[in-house]
């Protein structure tokens, strides 16, 4: 079992940046590919990017593409989420996620779920 607890997300105005942090525990000695998902109000959950394990493999949404990037430190067991240039379609609870995959880090099928952090951007 992994636990996953986001923090990071807060209010911010429109081409604001924001870094946001998801600290794994648990069985983190597996090496898990890890991703984020935003869900915005009256919306279905979304895939906006992953990382495989060593950090070599990245993979983002059209939407977020060139204004988002995710990283990792396996050290601290933690995977960030940095995010420049925010609009306020944007606005939404932000969710990591891992799972085990190998190559190209999924945009589905991940097996552990943190709470989410609500991220609103204001116009």
């Amino acid at each position: 079992q992994v636990q996953l607890v986001e923090s990071g997300g807060r209010l911010v105005q429109a081409g604001d940046s924001l870094r946001l942090s998801c600290a794994a525990s648990g069985r983190t000695s597996s090496r898990y590919t890890m991703a984020w998902f935003r869900q915005g109000p009256g919306k279905e959950r979304e895939f906006v990017a992953a990382i495989s394990w060593g950090g070599g493999s990245r993979v983002y949404a059209d939407s977020v593409k060139g204004r988002f990037t995710i990283s990792r430190d396996n050290a601290k067991n933690t995977v960030f989420l940095q995010m420049n240039s925010l609009k306020p379609e944007d606005t939404a609870v932000y969710y990591c996620a891992a799972g085990r995959s190998s190559g190209t880090p999924p945009r589905a099928g991940y097996d552990y779920w943190g709470q989410g952090t609500q991220v609103t951007v204001s116009s």
